[in-house]
């Protein structure tokens, strides 16, 4: 059974993770699958992504019971070697490492539970909507492990370590609204996934190479020192203006049109 549906419409990407009788719990076929719609949209000509749940949730974690093939195996064999990424991530840390080196956009649409490598994923999105009966949690702990799926990389350029360690080490959910307050999610609506639609549309009209400009250098700010990232807005700047994306952009402003785009 398929665990992941990708379909496009207007430049943008929709990943759907399909596993709905079991809350879109991840096993070892859902992180092949989701591995592959990454690449797969990774290479598209999409202009944003937006990732959601079939059924009554998000996604409730990892299945314990779909990971037996590990048990009586070396879990340094299993977890050390770097297959993914250009050779930073394994396969479990790519499931969300894949959508935060994602060239656009990514927006995570969620509801109901979002566990574990849950939150993962859609940590690895650049802004996260939730409805107001979303519940979320670092939930690895329950298990006596740690999150291991890039949430060391991603949880802390969102919330303050006091937060992250009180998410990490108790395991509890915890609501929508706090997970608003503490930054874990963007913004709230009713129905998430067409706020994400109507937010990806917008960063779709956008000019591509701006967007794709702009999300490499929010990379680089967000750790890097004072110089760098100054260069790296200067870098940036020089390879968009005078180019056609920007011509379009301010021909469309004065026609008083919308931007077209190839």
């Amino acid at each position: 059974m398929s665990r992941v549906s990708v379909t496009y419409k207007d430049h943008i990407a929709h990943v759907r993770l399909t596993r709905a009788d079991k809350m879109n719990a991840v096993d070892q076929d859902m992180i092949s699958a989701i591995i592959a719609a990454g690449e797969e949209v990774a290479a598209s000509k999409a202009r944003a992504v937006i990732v959601s749940g079939e059924g009554k949730a998000f996604c409730a974690g990892i299945d314990i019971s779909g990971l037996s093939g590990m048990i009586g195996k070396n879990p340094a064999e299993l977890l050390m070697p770097r297959t993914h990424g250009d050779g930073t991530t394994n396969q479990w840390q790519e499931v969300a490492m894949i959508w935060s080196r994602m060239d656009i956009p990514v927006i995570a649409a969620v509801h109901g539970v979002c566990f574990g490598a849950g939150l993962q994923i859609a940590l690895g999105a650049d802004i996260r909507i939730a409805s107001p009966d979303a519940q979320f949690a670092v939930m690895e702990m329950k298990w006596g492990i740690l999150p291991d799926m890039g949430g060391m990389v991603l949880l802390p350029k969102l919330v303050r370590t006091d937060v992250l360690r009180k998410l990490t080490y108790t395991a509890a959910p915890i609501s929508a609204e706090q997970a608003e307050r503490w930054g874990l999610v963007t913004e709230l609506a009713d129905d998430p996934f067409a706020a994400a639609q109507t937010l990806a549309e917008t960063i779709a009209g956008k000019s591509p190479s701006a967007i794709c400009a702009a999300k490499r250098l929010i990379a680089v700010a967000e750790t890097a020192d004072a110089k760098t990232v100054l260069d790296a807005e200067s870098r940036e700047q020089v390879d968009l203006l005078g180019k056609p994306h920007q011509m379009e952009v301010i021909a469309a402003s004065f026609a008083k049109r919308p931007a077209v785009f190839d």
